[in-house]
């Protein structure tokens, strides 16, 4: 089976009309990573695909709301890592680049009103 069939088949992305949504741009990229990764052969599509099922299925309901790209990504995060693809340092730095910049752009949001 191809990644493209295998994504299409995959229930716990959410569709509008068959495609793929997204509601942040990090989502896309975090899609395409994983993507890329198992189309260029750095790792088997069901490795990821493992990684997933088991974020889905340690998902707390009762602690986060459901969100299928954060599963996605912690699957991702978790198949970077076994890779050794990135460090866990590297990962935190990026976490906490990605949370500064978030920070800013809400400062930002909130004095233009």
């Amino acid at each position: 089976m191809s990644v493209s069939s295998a994504i299409r088949d995959e229930p716990s992305l959410p569709r509008r009309n068959g495609e793929l949504v997204f509601d942040a741009p990090w989502e896309s990229r975090a899609f395409s990573v994983a993507v890329a990764l198992t189309e260029t052969g750095v790792c088997d599509w069901n490795e990821f695909r493992d990684r997933l099922v088991a974020q889905i299925g340690a998902w707390d309901g009762e602690r986060d709301e459901w969100d299928s790209y954060a599963r996605w990504l912690a699957a991702l995060e978790q198949l970077l890592l076994e890779q050794r693809l990135v460090t866990p340092q590297e990962l935190a730095a990026e976490r906490a680049r990605l949370a500064h910049l978030a920070a800013h752009e809400r400062d930002a949001h909130d004095h233009e009103h």
